[in-house]
């Protein structure tokens, strides 16, 4: 733990103060009041007995999710900012009545709807990664529901992530398909992100590095901040 720390830390702090400079503020900048207390609702896409895409060498989808995830919680907690994660590790509580995964995949998204819609002033970060059967599709693409702000943190989102991490991507922010409960039932603004393709080599070599996957963590970060904050320009 110790040796954990001596190196995660530096560098998660190295990483969240120079993308700060996106969000146009420190930590101890006073923000806006706005009508509720923004709150940052991360939702690491799967899990329990859901592992989303699958790369060809076994990397699962739900893994990767909630490691990004577990970052941006502790990168928001450093700022300060109030988070509630759908999940905090690798296993789902489902209800007796779900005996099958279908079943589950059910439950698990009607309890996350109702976590998010009860949370006053959430914004809903929804963390996924992409796949496709040839391996050439690659990059970060973001997604955004209808409710008002979602596409505009959308587009702000994929504008710092693409500036960032991948200055060679061409996907833009785009609306959410309307079969993705979570995105379709959410009553705040939310996006959810397509951090890379596991079908691709070189996303999948980067997404499964620590350090690239808290650089994602700082960017979404400050993308939000900019977002709550109204310091975009």
């Amino acid at each position: 733990m110790t040796r954990f720390i001596k190196w995660w830390f530096p560098l998660a702090a190295a990483v969240v103060l120079a993308v700060a400079a996106l969000a146009g503020q420190g930590p101890d900048a006073p923000a806006e009041s706005p009508a509720a207390e923004p709150v940052l609702v991360i939702d690491a896409g799967h899990g329990g007995a859901d592992g989303g895409a699958l790369a060809a060498d076994g990397t699962e989808e739900s893994d990767i999710n909630l490691d990004i995830a577990l970052r941006l919680q502790a990168l928001a907690a450093f700022w300060g900012e109030r988070t509630v994660m759908t999940r905090s590790d690798a296993s789902i509580d489902y209800p007796g009545e779900a005996d099958t995964i279908s079943a589950k995949k059910i439950a698990d998204q009607h309890a996350r709807v109702g976590l998010v819609n009860s949370t006053p002033g959430a914004v809903l970060v929804s963390i996924h990664q992409n796949k496709y059967p040839a391996a050439s599709p690659h990059g970060i693409q973001v997604f955004y529901g209808a409710v008002p702000g979602s596409e505009e943190l959308a587009k702000l989102a994929q504008a710092n992530l693409t500036g960032q991490l991948c200055p060679e991507n061409r996907r833009v922010a785009a609306p959410i398909d309307s079969s993705v409960y979570l995105m379709k039932n959410a009553r705040c603004a939310a996006i959810l992100v397509e951090c890379g393709f596991l079908s691709n080599p070189d996303d999948l070599g980067k997404l499964q590095t620590e350090p690239y996957r808290l650089k994602l963590a700082a960017v979404l970060l400050a993308s939000y901040l900019q977002y709550t904050r109204g310091t975009i320009t």
